[in-house]
């Protein structure tokens, strides 16, 4: 896999050498139980696959050259590159502007651009809409594009159901950029519908089967699928394809329920011909870092501690896996870690930030896993490590640990 040129300061000097190392051990990506780093008094034990992935490097990589191959023009964001507070800070400090929010919503008047201006996509994608509003202003949206391959290869995928004349069933959240994105893809080509959730995908399959009526459908989906969508037409035929950062197990596991809702409509030797295969579309980063998050979850710790943006999915999911058996402190970085006694963390199910007190248990040594999402730089990880060593008297030496770990 090719190599990205992004800026050194998003490079870590600790928790890098330790990826470096677990890399020349385990090449092939088969080894997936976590690094034991032991500091005496700390011990924290890392994921063996988490931060930046092959998309967000890309995107990195493709902003930074535009800022440099740029100077004079002014250069904006269609909106937040990837989730991550610290790199999309950084871009805006070179003089970035964002055109949207997450959510879509403008930040600025679309007549403020002009034909020369220099518009990013960010990772996640755009909609066609977008890009042919772009394209109006006479703004090239290809030109600087980050849009992740993986995120495009789901976008293939859906062209081919569609042209197989099968509806397009999207696990992912409505509102998220990439969703919208692959939404508004596959709505070239297909009928299409968005589920967020096994629970959904259970009503759905009972609208298939005709258990429920087709005015359930509505009152479900009805701000989630295509124009004129017409479900006793539109679900004899269905694949699924997934927002690439969502839990790859629930996505796999509403694929195989629609799959039986099939088998038990229309028989097995007529399966075929009415649900398609698509597990080829689940994101291989994904897949390692909620498989690395698995083998986390085998080991005994006081307390887990996950870096990233509130707003990224992938992280969010991560926080739920290990949330399940340890107390679980979700933080952008170093900052959030108050005191020795006081940590701000963000409570993802009820989408605020709140204040934990008594975070660091008193005993010694204390077991702290640590990982983050795939938009997170490592070095945030290094500041969070070293920020907990500052707390606690007798720990060993980072530097020379991480040195003895790896020589």
């Amino acid at each position: 896999m090719r190599t990205f040129d992004i800026p050194a300061h998003y490079r870590s000097n600790l928790i890098g050498r330790l990826k470096a190392f677990r890399k020349v051990q385990d090449p092939r990506k088969k080894d997936f139980t976590p690094t034991l780093l032991d500091l005496g008094a700390v011990r924290f034990i890392l994921a063996r696959h988490f931060g930046f992935c092959y998309g967000v490097e890309n995107a990195i990589e493709i902003s930074y050259k535009a800022l440099e191959d740029n100077p004079g023009k002014r250069i904006f964001l269609l909106s937040q590159m990837i989730h991550n507070p610290e790199v999309n800070e950084d871009l805006e400090s070179h003089g970035l502007r964002f055109i949207q929010d997450t959510h879509g919503q403008m930040l600025m008047d679309w007549g403020e651009l002009k034909s020369d201006d220099i518009v990013i996509i960010p990772a996640f994608g755009t909609t066609l809409e977008t890009e042919a509003r772009l394209k109006s202003l006479g703004i090239d949206p290809l030109l600087h594009n980050t849009t992740c391959p993986f995120v495009e290869k789901v976008w293939k995928r859906s062209a081919q159901l569609g042209e197989q004349k099968h509806t397009v069933v999207i696990h992912g959240k409505a509102a998220h950029e990439e969703t919208r994105a692959t939404f508004s893809h596959t709505a070239k080509g297909s009928p299409a519908v968005i589920v967020k959730d096994m629970a959904e995908t259970e009503e759905l399959g009972r609208i298939i089967t005709g258990e429920l009526p087709a005015e359930r459908f509505f009152e479900l989906f009805g701000t989630r699928c295509t124009p004129g969508f017409n479900p006793a037409a539109d679900l004899q035929r269905i694949g699924v394809v997934n927002q690439t950062t969502m839990l790859a197990t629930e996505t796999q596991a509403i694929a195989d329920h629609l799959k039986q809702v099939m088998l038990k409509t229309y028989g097995e030797a007529a399966l075929k011909d009415h649900f398609a295969d698509t597990r080829d579309t689940l994101c291989y980063a994904t897949n390692d870092n909620q498989d690395a998050t698995h083998e986390l979850l085998k080991e005994e710790a006081d307390l887990a501690l996950v870096v990233g943006g509130y707003n990224s999915s992938n992280t969010s999911h991560i926080v739920e896996l290990l949330e399940g058996k340890f107390p679980t402190y979700f933080i952008n970085g170093e900052k959030e870690l108050l005191s020795s006694t006081e940590i701000e963390h963000f409570n993802y199910p009820a989408h605020k930030l709140e204040r934990t007190t008594d975070w660091l248990p008193a005993k010694r040594p204390i077991t702290i896993v640590l990982t983050s999402g795939a938009s997170c730089p490592d070095t945030l990880l290094d500041r969070v490590m070293l920020k907990v060593l500052g707390f606690v008297e007798g720990a060993k030496d980072a530097e020379t640990a991480v040195s003895a770990l790896v020589e």
